[in-house]
């Protein structure tokens, strides 16, 4: 697999343009003494480029540029094109969004056009296109990242103009009214359409029940297709007008992992490299951190990506705003590096004085010096990358676990007005993909589109709530299964069509005969309730390598009959449906397909996966909370093996193929010494920091606070 870029980019957003002309070599400067690379500059510029409609002024972005060249500078040039400027929302309102009400927006925010808007367009690929022309062939101009985070903070758009294209869009889509009605079920509450002027959006004010659902679904569900395809399309219009002008240089938009909005494995088709922005939260486990690094390699189809951004300290939108602990960046850096990075970027290399990310973290602080924690860790970083990332680059991650991510099933599932609210698609996904994480196999993250041959590659294949299986989709699960190999679903899988419409005869509709089951009934169940799940004398499915069954179930149960199937753990309680089958295994041809009947706890859910693998030639290890170990193959047939901690508790991992091995980097960061007497723990966890990892003969790997550690096998 090829490296997109010569050196590996450590950098980040770079905002020059907020600070006066004089601060931007000290910038620089400071920022090479962090061993940074790499600026990504004009993101938010539209209006200092372009001042009215019929002027442009590059003079700035000139002077930015040519400082830049000066100090050798990688270069990731945007479009500016992700916030409308006042004067065009003033002299052409229609450019704004409209909210689910209908009602137009004001100026103001960002990512506020709406994405059927012609003027945008228009205007977006005249200044892109300027933009091209003037700066194709940059020294150092590594990739042009076009837009920002589309559609973050801005929503999807109601206007009058976005219903009217829709309209076009569904008459393309259907041919006639009468295909439509029948698609979506529009005898239901007498809203059978007889014209197609009569179409609306699914506004607040007539079907939307929120942003989230509609009283009728295929209406949501085909206006969600609509909206990512429009936005999909300003895109490639900035895309198509940067290629005009240069050839090569890779385009590229920054991503959200499991933002809701937009189907990212559509994009990432469309897209050189995909990049992506890793947030995480305070009480994010490091599984799902994993989980989304993962993700964005799918969408890229299984290549390096750019970790575009993330936050050098504090995320200033949190209602706390915790400081990232000693360590906690570069551990963070190191774990996206694990799983396909091939960048470690930032937001932001200077930190704003103004507006609502002023607290925001940055590497250079409000204090303008070197001498911060965050600047000399970021400089520990930079040594350490500068040192090893380049070898690293390029290598890629292999997999014989899978698991489904579909856009589709997500806004599918998340509309449903019933069985139960509590159901979050991400979050589902996440308790499948966790249990073979904490088995440390890696996993790739797949559309539900993925042919039988795609499939093939894998040992297991696992769907969570995949509640819309699309044409063509059940067929490649079974000829999958059928050649021999292992497939997981359950809850809320196999129920809805393309059109969001039930499918009939009985859950999980097309998934039925591969499943060997027959749900009859869907439970629902409090926040607050469980139900025993636990593997009885006639289901224990217990063999001398895999564990028993059980834990809790919630959410929801699945009420099942088996149809060839045969129960590996059932339901206790009292219930009239206790001593059902709750997990079933079910021989297909020369594979197996298990069905899980409810969301499972996590105990529960790792000995399904440890079920489901039994028998495979699949290297499992055991890891701890908050920990994670990937690997990465090189083209010489050598292995980056990365060890990371995301906690403050120190870790012990065993990883029996790294025994008697020495990691490349030192594991950790100790506390700062701000000048006060030290406890003889700190100055042992100071000097157990700057030490290099080495594994004990059994592959113990003994990692402190936010501890990384990484190996090269030769």
């Amino acid at each position: 697999m090829t490296q997109q870029f010569d050196s590996f980019l450590f950098g980040g957003d770079w905002n020059p343009e907020q600070w006066p002309e004089e601060t931007w070599e000290q910038d620089v400067t400071m920022l090479e003494h962090a061993h940074m690379n790499e600026a990504t500059i004009n993101v938010f510029s539209w209006t200092l480029l372009q001042p009215d409609e019929h002027t442009y002024d590059f003079s700035k972005l000139d002077a930015i540029i040519a400082l830049l060249v000066k100090h050798n500078f990688n270069i990731v040039l945007a479009t500016a094109t992700a916030a409308v400027p006042a004067w065009m929302s003033r002299l052409h309102p229609e450019v704004l969004r409209a909210n689910i009400d209908g009602v137009r927006n004001t100026f103001g925010g960002r990512h506020n056009f709406c994405p059927t808007s012609d003027v945008f367009r228009s205007q977006a690929k005249e200044l892109t296109t300027r933009i091209a022309q003037r700066y194709a062939g940059t020294p150092g101009l590594q990739a042009w990242h076009v837009n920002n985070e589309y559609g973050n903070g801005g929503g999807i758009c109601y206007c009058e103009n976005c219903a009217q294209e829709f309209r076009l869009w569904l008459k393309k889509k259907y041919g006639t009214i009468e295909a439509l009605n029948q698609a979506w079920c529009m005898n239901f509450w007498s809203h059978t359409i007889t014209a197609w002027e009569d179409v609306m959006p699914p506004l607040g004010t007539g079907d939307g029940i929120g942003t989230d659902k509609s009283v009728i679904s295929g209406l949501l569900i085909d206006y969600r297709r609509f909206q990512n395809e429009a936005m999909l399309d300003c895109f490639i219009i900035e895309r198509d007008a940067i290629r005009q002008n240069d050839e090569t240089t890779p385009i590229t938009t920054n991503l959200m992992s499991t933002f809701k909005d937009l189907d990212y494995f559509a994009w990432g088709r469309e897209m050189d490299i995909v990049s992506w922005d890793n947030y995480p939260g305070m009480d994010t486990p490091a599984s799902f951190t994993a989980m989304r690094h993962d993700l964005m390699r799918g969408v890229g189809g299984g290549k390096p990506f750019m970790l575009m951004e993330q936050t050098p300290n504090q995320q200033n939108w949190f209602p706390f705003c915790e400081v990232k602990q000693p360590g906690e960046v570069r551990a963070l850096s190191w774990h996206a590096v694990a799983h396909g990075a091939d960048t470690v970027q930032f937001f932001q290399l200077r930190q704003s004085i103004g507006g609502c990310e002023r607290f925001h973290g940055a590497i250079i602080g409000h204090d303008g010096t070197e001498n911060t924690r965050v600047f000399k860790e970021t400089t520990r970083l930079g040594e350490e990358l500068q040192q090893i990332g380049t070898s690293i680059m390029g290598s890629a991650v292999r997999s014989r676990v899978a698991i489904i991510f579909d856009w589709e099933s997500y806004w599918s599932l998340e509309a449903c007005v019933g069985p139960t609210k509590g159901l979050r698609y991400p979050d589902e996904v996440h308790r499948f993909y966790k249990a073979f994480h904490s088995l440390g196999l890696s996993v790739d993250v797949i559309p539900s589109t993925a042919d039988a041959q795609t499939l093939a590659k894998y040992a297991i294949v696992a769907a969570p709530t995949l509640i819309m299986v699309k044409p063509g989709v059940a067929q490649s699960l079974e000829e999958y299964v059928r050649k021999g190999g292992r497939f997981i679903t359950g809850y809320m899988s196999g129920l809805h069509d393309e059109h969001d419409l039930i499918v009939p005869g009985g859950y999980p509709g097309e998934l039925r005969s591969l499943t060997g089951v027959w749900v009859e009934e869907i439970d629902a169940m409090a926040p607050e309730a469980s139900i025993e799940v636990r593997s009885g004398e006639s289901a224990s499915g217990e063999t001398d390598s895999t564990p028993a069954i059980e834990g809790q179930g919630t959410i929801v149960a699945s009420i099942m009959h088996l149809e060839g199937a045969k129960p590996l753990a059932r339901y206790g309680g009292d219930g009239f449906y206790a001593g059902t089958t709750a997990v079933s295994e079910h021989d297909f041809g020369k594979g197996r397909a298990h069905f899980v009947g409810t969301a499972l706890d996590e105990g529960g859910m790792k000995a399904v996966a440890i079920r489901a693998i039994d028998g495979l030639d699949l290297e499992c290890l055991d890891i701890p909370e908050g920990a994670d170990v990937a690997v990465r193959y090189a083209e010489d047939g050598s292995r980056f093996v990365f060890v990371t901690n995301l906690e403050s508790a120190s870790k012990r991992i065993v990883v029996p193929w790294l025994a008697g091995e020495e990691s490349l980097v030192e594991q950790g960061i100790a506390a700062p010494d701000y000048g006060v007497e030290q406890s003889d723990a700190v100055i042992a966890a100071r000097e157990d920091s700057a030490r290099k990892v080495k594994a004990g003969d059994d592959g113990t790997v003994e990692l402190s606070s936010y501890g990384v550690a990484v190996f090269h096998l030769q």
